[in-house]
């Protein structure tokens, strides 16, 4: 008896720890940061001190989890009624709204002192708007229109700026670039997934996808229509001297693979080429943006 109470406690030990990284969302948070360390890296223009990358990725990691861990506690009653979210810990009750609460604020607090303390003042703020805006104003929206989508992609987009802001202590056009690129990719990437999704949404009433008739032509016509402008947005570095040919090549090819994903699904619209356009989403930005730094360096 004495043995089985001594290995309890390290086994409800580990599933808590478990619970907690959970609700971080930790593979969207890495790939939020990711887009954040890209531009900080850029912003540095070969003078990058390893020490202050991996604090302005602590910081993003905390700030994002903080947000991620907010949507869910919002979230926990309609997580509950889909079969992608039922297990997470609010609706399973692994812990309760205060524990989640107290560990979202927690590491929400420490991200933006890591974000304005150890760089500035402006990141510290863009920090605090990307929670304010994910967690408060985009989460509730989702139930009550598609219009939702607008303000994820603003929250969405923020990496990039947050990186190149956070290294510069300014705004201008080669960040503003940045987020006009992320910003555009954020619908059809978003709409891939409500359209892969979109079932599982509704059964907790959640009308994601850009047309009321959904699963559709209407739907599919608008996401193909953001793939296209994405193609001379991502060339805009060009333009403002950002990078050279490299990217220029890279862009337009990634681009019209995006598209012609997009196009298939306009003449499918089927889940199997939405899943196809998702995969192409997240290969698509990590790519033009490494490239963006490789040309740059």
């Amino acid at each position: 008896m004495i043995t089985k109470e001594i290995n309890i406690e390290p086994l409800q030990m580990k599933a808590r720890i478990g619970s907690y990284i959970q609700l971080l969302k930790l593979r969207l948070t890495l790939l939020v940061v990711f887009s954040a360390a890209i531009t900080f890296a850029y912003a540095a223009k070969g003078q990058l001190k390893w020490s202050e990358l991996l604090l302005m990725i602590l910081g993003g990691i905390l700030t994002t989890g903080s947000a991620n861990s907010l949507n869910q506690i919002i979230e926990k009653d309609t997580d509950k009624l889909m079969h992608r979210t039922h297990n997470r810990p609010m609706p399973t009750y692994k812990l309760s709204v205060a524990e989640a609460l107290t560990f979202a604020i927690s590491i929400g607090v420490a991200g933006i002192f890591i974000l304005t303390y150890y760089f500035n003042l402006i990141t510290g703020i863009l920090g605090l708007f990307s929670i304010i805006s994910y967690a408060f104003i985009y989460t509730p929206l989702k139930l009550k229109s598609s219009f939702a989508v607008f303000v994820g992609a603003i929250a969405g987009a923020m990496p990039p700026l947050l990186g190149y802001v956070a290294y510069t202590n300014k705004f201008g056009f080669e960040p503003g670039i940045m987020f006009a690129i992320q910003f555009i990719w954020q619908f059809p990437h978003f709409w891939a997934i409500a359209w892969v999704l979109d079932e599982d949404y509704r059964r907790a009433n959640i009308f994601l996808l850009p047309s009321k008739e959904g699963r559709g032509k209407s739907s599919a016509l608008q996401i193909m229509l953001f793939t296209l402008v994405l193609i001379p947005v991502s060339l805009l570095p060009i333009k403002f001297g950002m990078a050279g040919t490299t990217l220029g090549i890279i862009s337009i090819l990634a681009g019209l693979a995006f598209f012609m994903q997009s196009v298939k699904l306009y003449k499918e619209c089927s889940v199997k080429a939405a899943r196809e356009l998702m995969f192409g989403s997240f290969i698509y930005l990590p790519v033009v943006q490494i490239i963006l730094l490789i040309d740059k360096l």
